[in-house]
């Protein structure tokens, strides 16, 4: 379970948002959605411990039992999904996957038989040695986020993952997300400024709502 308490945000003088409060079970996806500049991504930001000087926060984060805020951002165990792939351009498809394992996976056998096995459960059989200039988009956005989830993390936030997808390849993509979500049953955050987005009776915070 994720839990925001109380949580302030500020930029400078200026409230972004005061007294938030959340609560994501195992397995949920809440939605925060927001005009632009009412402090969505900054949210994420705090959240993963990567938060601008620019700006300052109070408030706690929970992630069941184990307080996050404070810790360094490796510790968190939180796994971040931006708009863009953000793949190592240096990095074969595999060496990008491998990248994320945790320590351990020790040898590089073991680590290359979690790689070769995640790509063929994501529908990328025999895509190890290729560049990642050489995929489509789709794949490309399926490899970015099987690096997110072989990290193991605990909890996920997305970042309007599926902004810069077309509209067919965005429901695709959408529904592949949210299934490994509830596989893995992760408490979700998902921010986006499009409702089709949302997920079919999911709750959806507003974060004006919380504006001072």
């Amino acid at each position: 379970m994720l839990n925001i308490t109380d949580l302030t945000l500020k930029r400078g003088a200026t409230t972004l948002f005061a007294n938030f409060n959340l609560v994501v079970d195992k397995g949920e996806i809440v939605t925060v959605s927001g005009a632009s500049g009412s402090g969505k991504s900054t949210l994420l930001n705090w959240m993963i411990g990567d938060l601008d000087p620019a700006f300052s926060a109070t408030g706690a984060l929970w992630l069941d039992e184990r307080r996050l805020d404070g810790l360094p951002i490796e510790q968190r165990q939180l796994g971040l999904l931006f708009q863009d792939d953000l793949l190592f351009a240096h990095l074969s498809v595999g060496q990008n996957l491998a990248f994320a394992l945790p320590g351990r996976f020790v040898g590089s056998r073991e680590r290359r038989t979690r790689v070769t096995q995640t790509l063929s459960d994501m529908g990328l059989a025999g895509f190890h040695e290729r560049d990642p200039a050489t995929l489509s988009g789709g794949q490309r956005a399926r490899v970015s986020l099987m690096r997110t989830l072989l990290a193991e993390p605990q909890a996920l936030l997305l970042d309007e993952p599926f902004s810069k997808l077309d509209a067919a390849l965005r429901k695709q993509f959408r529904a592949y997300v949210f299934a490994q979500i509830t596989r893995q049953r992760m408490p979700t955050l998902l921010v986006t400024h499009d409702p089709a987005d949302v997920p079919p009776g999911g709750r959806v915070i507003e974060i004006g709502d919380w504006q001072s």
